[in-house]
């Protein structure tokens, strides 16, 4: 099994075999939430404009996104597991726009198969991949807005790769260190609102969902979804 870790856009769009797109602020951690309280289905877009005019197609949805990590006007909630996790999305279409995750999402177009990676179902993304065995896999970490690599995506990249290959690799001590790098954000007194400090550990749970999210087409309307998929044994 080669396994390649890539960044940003272009990696997305040079990513080949079974690919994760990560995004673990926020993101594919927030979208495991969305499944965890029965959403029925999250249909990802690139625009803010694709989520609006969606909604008018589809009539009764949800919208959940962020620009920049901040909230858009006229969607029903931002990028914040904090602020949905105790909501009931039974039934739901959750129409989710996000700076970097989405993104990658919808770029992934040379991959065999795309899944979105995050902390929170990493153990299952590990046993999904050892039960595939793929013959590539290439994780994407989709960094900052697409613009820059962070430090929690290339944790999750790295801690991924190590399970697959049967290595030791310091989580703890990693995640903690994010609370002075990338997860530093989370504990500012101004970004409480969009950016609550409950993120960061919501986020860096370690694989309490036991499902992977596979990206879905669906042709009678031209767009692509998320699947909850159940695997049943987490590997790290």
């Amino acid at each position: 099994m080669n396994i390649a870790i890539l960044h940003l856009l272009d990696g997305a769009a040079q990513a080949r075999g079974l690919t994760v797109i990560i995004d673990v602020f926020r993101a594919f951690s927030t979208a495991c939430y969305l499944y965890a309280n029965n959403a029925e289905k999250i249909i990802p877009v690139t625009t803010v404009e694709e989520a609006f005019e969606l909604k008018k197609t589809l009539g009764n949805t949800v919208l959940l996104g962020e620009v920049g990590g901040k909230v858009i006007p006229g969607f029903d909630f931002d990028n914040s597991p904090a602020h949905i996790e105790n909501e009931n999305f039974t039934g739901k279409t959750v129409i989710h726009r996000s700076s970097s995750g989405t993104q990658g999402l919808i770029a992934a177009q040379q991959a065999t198969e795309v899944i979105t990676g995050s902390l929170v179902n990493a153990g299952a993304i590990v046993r999904y991949i050892q039960l595939r065995q793929p013959a590539e896999v290439s994780l994407v970490c989709m960094g900052w807005s697409c613009q820059y690599a962070t430090e929690e995506d290339n944790l999750c990249a790295g801690y991924i790769k190590a399970c697959l290959e049967g290595r030791a690799f310091p989580l703890d001590a990693s995640i903690a260190a994010l609370k002075e790098t990338a997860g530093k954000r989370f504990f500012l007194p101004e970004n409480q609102q969009s950016e609550p400090q409950r993120d960061f550990y919501l986020c860096t749970r370690v694989s309490p969902f036991p499902f992977i999210l596979k990206r879905r087409f669906e042709a009678a309307s031209g767009h692509y979804y998320l699947e909850s998929v159940a695997v049943d044994i987490p590997a790290c």
